[in-house]
């Protein structure tokens, strides 16, 4: 187990390149297996889901190698329709499997997923979705068995715009019989890269990033050599350390409309931005302005995978903030680790109330999700003094040499094993 040791005060200056979206190269992967034929994801990041992911591909008889950065998949030998119960209980996202390998099975088992423990989240929409697309679902021994004659297209309307059960429909209906229209879908970027990577492999998909999407159904997929978007959330992350830090840092390989949301939090705490074809550039320099409230939306609103950073920044920010956690019940977990460095917030069922400091105090604290833990090492990087961050394997799960990143930018951290 390792923890990042962090010596705080230091403004961050320099470019750093956002990885690939996390959230787009796990679905992405998962699509995979619907074709006979090699694909190959580009530029795909160093993180724990991605190579549990690929773990899963293994155990579902999939060939799964790395070249450099870019992993290539050739599902021709594809054998298994049990996704593992230790490898589901590591992903979150190992469910975006069921509809893959139901789609090329017409059967799928799976023990529920695990993930971050940052609330319920649970599977309904998923299954729900899936039985009217004609598949039959029987849940026993924590696992979920699914079964079915044929995927046929119908019309699906979501309680709510569910990331993940829009693309889990998308991937089963892809060859299903027929047409599917999924209604209230979700609109984030990373359903409109599925959407092209599945129309990269001959799919007829349509609408995604609205609020609804149409899948006419098709017979065979072919390979593909495909390169997500950049990672909207890591590129958040830098720019919510650049303006609690203090700081001139240039982002590339990243688009600012996928953004919006927090750009323009980013200018009421009064950072100077200035964006450029895929650049966004930040510059802060006196303490920043509190925002006076903060609600996380799906998207186009403020993303929930920003909240815990953007709470940090409000922690030192002058005046006082209120965040509002409208998705995950439990996404405050990383509080208590602030109010050890000195943040001043009060909890109050699904809302932070914030009253900023002058400065965070460097303290031992301790990741409980990936988020959070972010959240925990840029108020670090901000605070005075030593800081320890402990259990950083969440971070791992999502962020590609976080560190070495942090460290080009002027941060003073180091990894060490425990």
């Amino acid at each position: 187990m390792d923890k990042y040791i962090i010596s705080g005060g230091r403004r961050l200056e320099g470019g750093v390149r956002i990885q690939t979206a996390k959230n787009s190269v796990l679905p992405i992967l998962a699509a995979s297996v619907l074709t006979d034929e090699p694909v190959t994801v580009l530029n795909v990041p160093d993180i724990t889901d991605v190579r549990n992911m690929v773990r899963i591909l293994g155990c579902l008889g999939c060939s799964a190698r790395y070249s450099g950065n870019d992993i290539i998949i050739d599902s021709s030998s594809a054998d298994n329709c049990e996704i593992p119960r230790a490898l589901a209980h590591e992903l979150r996202s190992s469910v975006f499997l069921l509809g893959s390998v139901i789609s090329r099975f017409c059967k799928a088992k799976i023990a529920y997923p695990g993930g971050c423990d940052i609330g319920l989240r649970p599977v309904d929409l998923h299954l729900t979705g899936l039985k009217r697309l004609g598949v039959e679902i029987t849940e026993s021994n924590g696992y979920i068995n699914c079964v079915c004659d044929k995927l046929a297209g119908n019309e699906i309307m979501l309680d709510c715009p569910s990331v993940g059960a829009t693309e889990n429909i998308m991937l089963a209906a892809v060859k299903a019989e027929g047409v599917t229209t999924i209604k209230n879908a979700a609109r984030e970027p990373e359903i409109e890269d599925l959407q092209n990577f599945l129309n990269s492999m001959g799919a007829k998909v349509r609408g995604a990033g609205t609020g609804t999407v149409v899948i006419e159904g098709v017979q065979k997929l072919g390979g593909s050599v495909y390169q997500p978007i950049a990672d909207r959330i890591e590129a958040g992350t830098f720019l919510i350390a650049a303006a609690m830090c203090g700081g001139d840092v240039e982002l590339s390989g990243v688009n600012a409309e996928n953004l919006s949301s927090l750009l323009h939090k980013l200018r009421e705490n009064g950072c100077k931005l200035r964006i450029k074809n895929d650049k966004i550039y930040i510059k802060s320099d006196k303490r920043p302005v509190s925002v006076k409230s903060v609600e996380t939306q799906p998207y186009p609103g403020f993303p929930t995978d920003l909240q815990a950073q953007m709470t940090a920044l409000c922690c030192v920010c002058a005046g006082n903030s209120i965040i509002a956690e409208n998705l995950f019940e439990t996404r405050f977990k990383y509080v208590p680790e602030l109010r050890k460095m000195g943040a001043d917030i009060t909890v109050i069922d699904r809302c932070a109330f914030v009253r900023g400091v002058e400065k965070l105090k460097g303290a031992a604290v301790v990741a409980h999700d990936l988020r959070g833990g972010a959240a925990l090492v840029i108020a670090a990087l901000a605070a005075e003094g030593d800081s320890e961050v402990l259990d950083i394997s969440h971070i791992d799960r999502g962020y590609s040499g976080f560190e070495y990143k942090l460290s080009s930018l002027g941060a003073k951290i180091k990894r060490v094993g425990i």
